[in-house]
């Protein structure tokens, strides 16, 4: 009796697990490339790991339904390309509009990144956002001019980073956009 009992819960609760598993495998054949979300966060993964991506790129995005359009600004040629490269072979993705600019090369342009670089990351108040592949404080310049671009912790670290790159002789002036954490 028990047997039978157990056989026929076992039967008819059979369908309801078999349309659930159905369902679960329908949702992973969708993908999740319809999900903004999930595109923005795979976005951002492929980014991050674009070889030669550095301290002295920025890449920016932002996700409209399927379509990517890809900003900032690059040192290398190589590293506009393979960012667009990454970013399309993502599921869901059907257009990247690459705006990313190539910054022109300038001995004068490499020896100021250089300058800055020591100028910001040297400092104890900032180092710990150089630790890591990737660092918090991005040095963009372009014919003498700095960019601050990134994400620091507070207000205060904005404020030095933008007084320690301002000490760096031979540049003409210096744009703090850097994001504290939290308050966007």
């Amino acid at each position: 009796m028990r047997l039978t009992r157990l056989l026929i819960l076992t039967l008819l609760a059979l369908p309801l697990l078999g349309t659930g598993m159905l369902n679960a495998q329908q949702d992973m054949h969708k993908g999740p490339g319809n999900s903004s979300a999930y595109l923005t966060r795979e976005v951002r993964h492929e980014l991050v790991q674009v070889p030669w991506y550095s301290v002295f790129d920025i890449l920016q995005y932002s996700v409209n339904g399927n379509e990517v359009t890809l900003t900032g600004a690059v040192t290398q040629p190589t590293v506009k390309t393979d960012a667009e490269n990454a970013v399309k072979h993502i599921e869901g993705v059907q257009k990247v509009n690459d705006q990313i600019e190539v910054l022109p090369p300038s001995p004068m342009d490499d020896e100021i990144r250089r300058a800055e670089y020591r100028a910001i990351y040297s400092q104890p108040n900032l180092s710990r956002y150089g630790v890591g592949a990737l660092q918090s404080i991005h040095i963009i310049v372009k014919n003498g001019h700095v960019t601050l671009e990134g994400e620091v912790d507070s207000q205060a670290d904005k404020d030095a980073a933008g007084i320690y790159a301002k000490s760096v002789p031979n540049v003409f002036s210096v744009d703090n956009r850097l994001m504290v954490r939290g308050s966007k």
